[in-house]
């Protein structure tokens, strides 16, 4: 859940290219077969939003509204309600755009099994510990590209950061690598020692607030490496002196 605040910056959907003749074979006709439809275009705004939150949102108000009529039951009320509020999301985004972003995914599967396991076998243990499954996961995930010198975070913020360096890619993902881990050790501290309720806050409004400022805090690495445009770029250079690249 936390990555995807990141992952709202990024578009790593390929748009569609548009239908161009094509001469086949040197015989002069051009086949309307080549027609590319378009992809649909992401989540953003509002629907985006929605799709991120929405769940994590129902699940602290199912929890804090249980409280109030079933103290006893609340947390497994809440998992009904976080489960049902996945599948809709995952329902929309699909209805939407013909594709399921990968942490959606992710995220979305582990709820089911894990919210499943709880209400199946009247244990919490399960959900409380589904956020460090999904951060080890992704940890693992990031560490095994680094071993492999190949951060793998790269093929997720791509797009959104084309001119970002292979240095500093390693360190981004070495950086969340660090945080994935860090959180995953924070949630069993929590859930082991403090209350159900405590535990809520910090799954939900706790790790967003962490989330958003330790995003913030790889700004300055992010713009410290960044490949330099090509100098002998005409339409750059004369762009970047105000004028029109020559026909």
């Amino acid at each position: 859940m936390q990555l995807r605040l990141v992952e709202r910056l990024l578009r790593t959907a390929k748009p569609g290219k548009p239908w161009r003749p094509r001469n086949h074979m040197g015989s002069g006709v051009y086949c309307m077969n080549d027609t590319v439809a378009p992809a649909r275009a992401p989540l953003s705004g509002w629907p985006k939003a929605a799709v991120d939150f929405g769940p994590l949102i129902l699940f602290f108000l199912a929890n804090w509204l249980g409280g109030e009529y079933a103290p006893d039951q609340k947390l497994f009320l809440a998992t009904g309600v976080f489960m049902a509020a996945m599948v809709v999301a995952m329902a929309y985004s699909w209805l939407k755009t013909r594709r399921i972003e990968t942490m959606l995914l992710v995220t979305g599967g582990l709820v089911l099994v894990f919210g499943g396991l709880t209400l199946l076998l009247k244990d919490e243990t399960f959900i409380k510990i589904k956020p460090t499954i999904v951060y080890g996961i992704f940890a693992a995930v990031l560490g095994y590209g680094l071993i492999t010198r190949k951060p793998l975070l790269k093929l997720v913020m791509g797009p959104a950061l084309p001119d970002m360096t292979d240095e500093g890619w390693t360190r981004l993902t070495r950086n969340w690598t660090l945080f994935f881990i860090g959180s995953g050790i924070l949630n069993e501290v929590v859930w082991r020692n403090f209350s159900t309720d405590i535990w809520v806050a910090l799954d939900t409004w706790g790790m967003v607030i962490v989330s958003i400022l330790f995003t913030a805090s790889q700004l300055p690495m992010i713009l410290k490496h960044q490949n330099d445009p090509p100098k002998d770029d005409p339409d750059k250079t004369d762009l970047a002196k105000g004028g029109a690249p020559e026909a």
